[in-house]
């Protein structure tokens, strides 16, 4: 609907294409028999917001070529033309960290990388292919008048880069918070972060209720009841087949809060007190575990410097957009220390998504960057350069954030308690990637173009 109303004519086609993508991903998704863990959710989650960004580029840049006098025919495969480095550019360098979780990362890891690439493959193929096909059609069929599509106004430039340090700022202080809010909660005797029971270990608790309940009345009626108790919305739950014993894994719980569970499934259900067990398990996440997903987000992050270099023929805009992706996580995980945000297998997904994310976004500036450079006047210093491009982007930052956000506010307002605490650090990082990309990206480059000058650079 939020497309349709923006961009009109394009906005339906949008929407139909969305519509195949969704379709062939679920074809796709039983053709490899991907199992669909959360963080492989989160997997589709990105690469339907790169699908939604690859059409705002399309539109946007058809706009800009109508309002330059050129016919709808022309604008169309002109847009399309010079859609196709920022969109084919920003999905390469997410499949490349992809690639690099798939064959490095365990578990989780792996079913997110596999289900982000089958979504980056598919998202390429509707907006460059099937995107393209029904505009041909449905201009075909007579939609050929300019009202349509939309003219793209004419902005000023912003002067994002005359703010820089106020933005440096703001980003080093909410940074330091994080840390800041981490030593208070170690002061305190937390953890500096609200490790679940997948890092920390936990209590598994057997309950033999009276009548065989569904999964979703454990949801809605057990759940909340553990989660008072124990302060946690990480509550893990297990049904025996064919009995009525439902397995609940919490963080590891004291004496008297095992009494407290324990009275709690006495008074609400019935339950045979004796027929209530509890056992301390294990962390499931192992410390080689978590070493091994931190080193291979840092090989993504490197193989995505060198493609940007390669591209961009300049390593500086690689070091830019990689300064922004570890600007994007410390952030994040300053909001998991503030907001005491369970940190679980989630939490990693929520991570790798956020990077996904917001290289994406920094992708489509530099693009607009290198062109307006090749194009730009000897009266244009690079400040008016990168301000130019930014603003001409603003409208596709604006968008395709909102309408990822959107998608994942619903999941946080619809979904279940471990949901939630995916949705909830998923909605800061989407605002915190257009925040970088933005307001940090072009300046930090600007910054680096004077620190490291190079020849004929």
């Amino acid at each position: 609907i939020f497309m349709i109303v923006v961009y009109a004519l394009p906005g339906v086609v949008a929407a139909l294409s969305l519509a195949i993508y969704t379709g062939l991903e679920l074809v796709m998704l039983n053709a490899f028999d991907l199992t669909l863990t959360l963080p492989g959710i989160a997997g589709i989650i990105l690469s339907i917001g790169m699908a939604v960004d690859a059409n705002v580029i399309i539109y946007a840049r058809i706009r800009e070529e109508i309002a330059k006098g050129k016919t709808v025919r022309s604008a169309i495969d002109t847009g399309f033309k010079k859609a196709t480095s920022a969109i084919v550019d920003g999905n390469i360098t997410t499949l490349i960290a992809a690639a690099v979780l798939a064959i490095m990362g365990t578990g989780t890891i792996k079913g997110f990388a596999y289900t982000l690439a089958l979504g980056i493959v598919l998202s390429m193929f509707t907006a460059m292919v099937v995107t393209r096909t029904l505009m041909n059609v449905f201009y075909a069929l007579g939609a050929k008048s300019e009202k349509l599509y939309g003219t793209a106004k004419e902005k000023r430039a912003v002067n994002f880069t005359s703010k820089k340090a106020v933005f440096f700022t703001i980003s080093i202080a909410v940074i330091l918070g994080g840390f800041v809010f981490m030593g208070i909660n170690k002061a305190g005797g937390k953890n500096a972060l609200n490790y679940s029971l997948e890092f920390m270990g936990g209590t598994s608790t057997n309950v033999t209720f009276n009548e065989d309940m569904s999964l979703l009345d454990i949801d809605e009626k057990v759940v909340p009841l553990i989660e008072d108790i124990t302060g946690d919305g990480n509550v893990q739950t297990q049904k025996i087949d064919g009995t009525t014993e439902v397995i609940f894994k919490t963080r590891t719980l004291d004496v008297a809060e095992r009494e407290e569970f324990k009275n709690a499934m006495v008074e609400n259900f019935n339950v045979d007190a004796e027929k209530i067990t509890a056992e301390s398990i294990s962390a499931t996440v192992s410390n080689e575990m978590r070493s091994n997903a931190i080193l291979s987000v840092l090989i993504a992050a490197v193989c995505m410097l060198v493609y940007i270099w390669f591209r961009f023929k300049d390593i500086r805009y690689g070091a830019s957009a990689v300064a922004a992706l570890l600007h994007d996580v410390l952030v994040v995980l300053a909001f998991y220390a503030v907001v005491r945000i369970s940190v679980g297998n989630t939490f990693i997904a929520c991570m790798l998504t956020i990077v996904g994310y917001s290289i994406n976004a920094t992708i489509v500036i530099f693009d607009r960057v290198r062109e307006n450079m090749q194009n730009m006047g000897r009266k244009e210093t690079l400040d008016e350069v990168v301000n130019t491009s930014i603003t001409q982007t603003l409208s596709r930052s604006v968008f395709t954030s909102l309408t990822t956000f959107i998608m994942v506010a619903a999941l946080y307002v619809f979904g279940v308690s471990s949901v939630k605490e995916f949705a909830l650090p998923l909605m800061a990082g989407i605002l915190c990637g257009t925040y970088s990309s933005v307001c940090i990206t072009g300046s930090l480059w600007l910054v680096l173009r004077k620190v490291f000058p190079q020849k004929n650079a």
